[in-house]
C-alpha cells in the first residue's frame, strides 16, 4: 500500500506522511504511556487491582509498536489502541473474551475475599469454623540451650585409617 500512495502522491510526500504519523504517533504513545502508569501507581496506591490499567498499559504498548512498523495500515490500527475510547471498547471486547474463556476462582464456593482471609493472621478459615494452619506453619519442639561458649569441635581426621 505504500508503494501505491507513492505512486499517487509522489516519493517524497509519502515519506513525509509516514514521518509526521511516526513523530505524532511516539508523542501520543508518551502521553497515553505516562497516563496509564500513573493510573496504575495510584490503583496501587488504593490498594485494589489494577487490571484496567495493567490492559490499558498492553494496549498502549502494542499500538506503539504496530505505530513504529511502517506502513498506513499498522498505524491505523496503533492509532486506534492509543485513543482511550477506542481503547476501553477493545478492552471490553478482551473482557468479555477472557470472561467465556476462563473461569476465575478464588477459593471454595461461596466465598468472598473476606472470607478467604479469615480472621487472625489471614489464614484461611476452615469451612467448618475452626483456623486453618497456613501454608508456613511447622509443628515440632523447643529445647532451651545454655549461652555458655560453643562446644569445641574436632577437625575431620584428614588420613582416615583404612577399613578392615
Amino acid at each position: 500500500m505504500i508503494i501505491q500512495v507513492g505512486q499517487a502522491i509522489g516519493v517524497l510526500p509519502t515519506l513525509a506522511i509516514l514521518l509526521a504519523d511516526a513523530v505524532l504517533g511516539s508523542l501520543l504513545l508518551r502521553h497515553q504511556g505516562r497516563s496509564a502508569w500513573r493510573r496504575f501507581n495510584r490503583a496501587l496506591d488504593e490498594r485494589r487491582f489494577p487490571g484496567k490499567e495493567v490492559a490499558d498499559g498492553l494496549l498502549i504498548t502494542v499500538g506503539g509498536t504496530l505505530l513504529l512498523a511502517p506502513g498506513f495500515i499498522t498505524d491505523v490500527f496503533g492509532l486506534v489502541l492509543l485513543i482511550p475510547p477506542s481503547r476501553a471498547l477493545i478492552r471490553g471486547l478482551l473482557a468479555r473474551l477472557m470472561r467465556r474463556r476462563f473461569q476465575v476462582v478464588s477459593g471454595p464456593a461461596g466465598w468472598g475475599y473476606a472470607r478467604a482471609r479469615g480472621a487472625a493472621g489471614g489464614r484461611p478459615a476452615d469451612p467448618y469454623g475452626g483456623p486453618q494452619p497456613g501454608p508456613y506453619d511447622v509443628e515440632g519442639t523447643a529445647q532451651e540451650v545454655d549461652e555458655g561458649p560453643p562446644p569445641a569441635v574436632e577437625p575431620p581426621d584428614r588420613n582416615p585409617p583404612p577399613p578392615p
